[in-house]
C-alpha cells in the first residue's frame, strides 16, 4: 500500500476544530441525541450525507451563525429542508430550499469581530501598502453602506466591482451584502467586452473600480476604458474610482473618488438587513470560453454556511490565523477568502503576478505576514519548481501549516516539491469544487494523512460519488464526478432563467436529477479523491477515454517544459473516425523540441501513464491561452485547431496565445 507523504502529530489531531466538532456529536450538544457512530472521517461522513438536516443544523450551530431565532438540536426537518429528494432547480415549492424559516444577513457574519486585531493586510509586487483593523473595517463598511443607500441602492439591486484584490473590494462586497443587495465582480484584466459581457447581463446600479493594477512589474491604467464601459451600462448611476495607481490624481470625468464618495455619505451607524436564508449574495460567471458567460446566483445562507464548515472543520481556520490565497476578484476563490472574516482571520491580499517581478514574492510576503494558511493553484506551484524557488532554504515559514490548491489538479511530483522545497510538516490539501456551487465537492482533512496525488477526502455534507456512463458507481476508476444528494450551496438560480431550463441544462441533464459536475474523476478506496481533467475535455482515441491531467502529470516533471496543453484532434479519412492526442509545449529558456525530446516525452508518458495516452503530435508554442482566472483552455485551442471560431475571447487573460495554434503544418489535415 502506498505510504502517506505527511500524517499529522497526534498534538495537531487532538487540537483540529475537526475533534471538536466530532466530540461535540458525541455528547449531544449538537443534535437531540448523541451520534455515537461518527468516529473516523468515512463514518462522519455517511452520517453527514444520511442525515442533512442534522449535519447542517449542528454546522450552524457548532459555527455560531448569527441569525432571527436559534437553530435549536431538535429542529424539525422540515424545517432544515425542503424537498430532500429534489436536486433541480429549487424551486419554492418543490425544494431543495434551506432552512425556510431562518433570516440572516452575510456581512453581519462576517463583521462580527470589532477589535484592534488586523482584519486586511494588502500587498503587491512592492510590498505591503495597506491595513485594516476589524473595528476600522466596520467603519469603512458603515461609510460605503451609507454612500450606497445615497445612490438609492437596497434590497436585491447589484452593485459591481470591476477591481484588484484590495480593501475596497472587501468593503464594497460588505456594504453591499449588509443592504441585502447583490454583489458582483470581475478582474481588471478583463477587456471592456469581457467587463460588458458579465455586468450587462446584470444592470448594477453602482459600478466600483480602480484606477488600473499591478502585474509583472508594470503599472496597467485602466481609465482608458470606463467611458465605453459606462456607456455599455445604461443602469449605472454612479461610477466610483478607487485611486490605487495614482492616489493623487483627481477621478476621470464622470466618475468620483472613492475617498470624496464615502466622505460625502450620511453620517449612519452600521446595520444589516437579515433576509431569508437563499436570498441572493452574489452573482458569479462561467468561464465564457464557449459563449456568453453563464450568471450564477449563490444565496446568502448557503454561501456563509458551506464556506463555515469548508474553512472550519476542512482547513482548521480559526481567529488567530492568517489566511492568504493567491487569487483575482474575478475567481470565487477570492469570495472564499472573504469568508475567513466569518471566523475572525486576518485576511492577506495581494494585488500582481505570483511569480514576477521576483520569483519568490509570494514567499515573501507569507514570512514576513507569518501566514498560517496559504492557498494558491496547481499551476503556481508547478511553476515555481521549474523556476528553482526553494523556500525552505531561504524563508521562515515557522508559522505556515497548511497549504492549500485548487485551479486544476495537483500533480504528484507538486506534493513532492511542497514536502521537499516548502515545508515538510504541513497539510497539503488539494481542493476541487467550482464557481458553480462557489465551494468545493472535495478537500482537506486536518486530521489525516496526506496521499501523494490524491484530494484527502469528499467534503461533509457533500454526496459525491464517481459513475460510469450507465448511472453506475465506481471505485478505483475514472467516471464523471457527481452529486446525489441537495447541498446548500447550490446556485439559487442563474439569472434571466425563468424557467430553470439553463440550471437543468448546465448539470442536470445527463443523469436526472442527479448534479453531473463536468470533472473525470477517481474514487479511491480509501475515500480519497483523483481528478484527471474536466469531462468535456476528456480524450478518446481509439475509443479510451482519457483525462488530460493523466499526461500532464508526466510531461511538466521535465525540466525542458515549462507547460504543457494537450487537445484531441478529430480525424476522419472518409472510412473512419478517431482521435488522436496532440500535446502543445512550451519550452524553457534554450531548450528545442528536437526529436530526442520528442522521443523523452513520449516515453515518459508511456512509463508513468500508459501507450494510449501518448501523444500522436508534439508542437512547440510560444505560449499557452489561459482564462482570467489562470486556467489553460483547452476547450479554445480544441476549436482553433479545427479552424472553428472561438466565442469569446474576451474570457481569455492573453487571447493573442490563439494565434500560435492557428494552421499549424504539423497538424494537417484535420479532417
Amino acid at each position: 500500500m502506498t505510504a502517506p507523504v505527511w500524517i499529522p502529530a497526534p498534538a495537531r489531531v487532538a487540537r483540529a476544530r475537526l475533534t471538536d466538532f466530532v466530540a461535540a456529536l458525541r455528547s449531544g450538544a449538537l443534535t437531540p441525541a448523541p451520534v455515537e457512530d461518527v468516529a473516523g472521517y468515512e463514518a462522519l461522513h455517511r452520517w453527514s450525507v444520511d442525515e442533512p438536516e442534522a449535519f447542517w443544523s449542528a454546522v450552524w450551530r457548532f459555527c455560531e451563525v448569527l441569525a432571527d431565532g436559534e437553530v435549536p438540536p431538535g429542529l424539525p426537518a422540515d424545517r432544515v429542508l425542503v424537498g430532500r429528494g429534489r436536486m433541480a432547480p429549487p424551486d419554492p415549492t418543490l425544494g431543495p430550499r434551506w432552512f425556510p424559516g431562518a433570516r440572516l444577513n452575510f456581512a453581519e457574519n462576517l463583521l462580527r469581530r470589532r477589535d484592534d486585531g488586523l482584519a486586511l493586510v494588502a500587498w503587491n509586487e512592492r510590498g505591503r501598502h495597506a491595513t485594516l483593523t476589524f473595528a476600522e473595517l466596520a467603519g469603512r463598511v458603515a461609510r460605503c453602506r451609507a454612500a450606497l443607500r445615497a445612490e438609492g441602492v437596497g434590497v436585491g439591486d447589484r452593485v459591481a466591482g470591476y477591481l484588484p484584490n484590495l480593501p475596497e473590494a472587501i468593503v464594497a462586497m460588505l456594504a453591499t451584502a449588509s443592504l441585502g443587495a447583490v454583489w458582483s465582480s470581475c478582474s481588471p484584466d478583463f477587456g471592456v467586452q469581457g467587463v460588458l459581457d458579465r455586468f450587462g447581463q446584470i444592470e448594477p446600479r453602482v459600478l466600483v473600480t480602480a484606477d488600473g493594477y499591478r502585474y509583472g512589474g508594470k503599472e496597467l491604467d485602466v481609465r482608458p476604458r470606463l467611458e465605453a464601459i459606462r456607456a455599455g451600462l445604461p443602469g449605472v448611476r454612479r461610477v466610483v474610482v478607487v485611486p490605487y495607481l495614482r492616489p493623487d490624481e483627481p477621478a476621470p470625468a464622470g466618475t468620483m473618488r472613492w475617498d470624496a464618495w464615502t466622505a460625502a455619505a450620511p453620517d449612519e451607524p452600521l446595520a444589516f438587513e437579515r433576509l431569508p436564508f437563499d436570498h441572493p449574495l452574489y452573482v458569479m460567471y462561467s468561464s465564457g470560453t464557449t459563449g456568453l458567460p453563464k450568471c450564477m446566483v449563490h444565496g446568502a445562507g448557503g454561501t456563509l454556511l458551506q464556506h463555515l464548515k469548508e474553512q472550519v472543520l476542512h482547513t482548521d481556520l480559526g481567529p488567530d490565523d492568517r489566511l492568504f490565497y493567491f487569487t483575482t476578484c474575478g475567481w470565487m476563490m477570492w469570495n472564499w477568502l472573504a469568508s475567513g472574516l466569518a471566523v475572525g482571520a486576518t485576511l492577506v491580499l495581494f494585488d500582481g503576478a505570483p511569480l514576477a517581478p521576483e520569483p519568490a514574492v509570494l514567499w515573501d510576503m507569507a514570512a514576513a505576514e507569518r501566514v498560517t494558511v496559504f492557498g494558491t493553484s496547481a499551476k503556481f506551484l508547478a511553476l515555481a519548481e521549474k523556476a528553482g524557488v526553494r523556500p525552505a532554504a531561504t524563508h521562515d515559514l515557522a508559522a505556515l501549516r497548511t497549504v492549500l490548491s485548487t485551479g486544476s489538479p495537483l500533480a504528484p511530483h507538486s506534493y513532492d516539491y511542497v514536502y521537499r522545497d516548502v515545508k515538510p510538516d504541513l497539510c497539503l490539501s488539494s481542493i476541487s469544487g467550482g464557481t458553480d456551487i462557489i465551494s468545493c465537492f472535495a478537500l482537506g482533512n486536518p486530521t489525516a494523512p496526506v496521499y501523494r496525488g490524491e484530494l484527502q477526502a469528499r467534503g461533509l455534507g457533500m454526496a459525491v460519488e464517481v459513475w460510469d456512463d450507465g448511472g453506475h458507481p465506481v471505485v478505483g476508476r475514472p467516471g464523471e464526478l457527481v452529486c446525489t444528494r441537495p447541498f446548500p450551496s447550490m446556485p439559487v438560480a442563474f439569472w434571466n432563467d425563468p424557467d430553470g431550463a439553463k440550471y437543468r441544462a448546465a448539470y442536470f441533464e445527463p443523469f436526472p436529477g442527479v448534479w453531473r459536475h463536468g470533472d473525470w474523476a477517481e474514487l479511491t478506496p480509501r475515500g480519497g479523491l483523483v481528478i484527471h481533467g474536466r469531462s468535456d475535455a476528456t480524450l478518446n482515441p481509439g475509443g479510451v477515454r482519457i483525462g488530460t491531467a493523466e499526461i500532464y502529470r508526466q510531461v511538466e516533471t521535465l525540466d525542458e517544459i515549462v507547460e504543457s496543453l494537450v487537445v484531441g484532434q478529430e480525424l476522419d479519412d472518409g472510412t473512419e473516425r478517431d482521435v488522436r492526442i496532440v500535446l502543445f509545449v512550451r519550452l524553457a529558456a534554450g531548450a528545442v523540441l528536437d526529436d530526442a525530446l520528442r522521443e523523452r516525452i513520449r516515453r515518459r508518458v508511456r512509463d508513468g501513464a500508459s501507450p494510449h495516452h501518448v501523444p500522436k503530435a508534439i508542437v512547440a508554442v510560444a505560449d499557452i491561452p489561459r482564462t482570467v482566472s489562470g486556467k489553460i483552455t483547452e476547450l479554445a485551442v480544441r476549436e482553433v485547431i479545427h479552424g472553428r471560431p472561438v466565442k469569446n475571447v474576451e474570457a481569455l487573460a492573453n487571447p493573442a496565445a490563439l494565434e500560435h495554434f492557428r494552421d499549424l503544418p504539423e497538424l494537417r489535415p484535420a479532417r
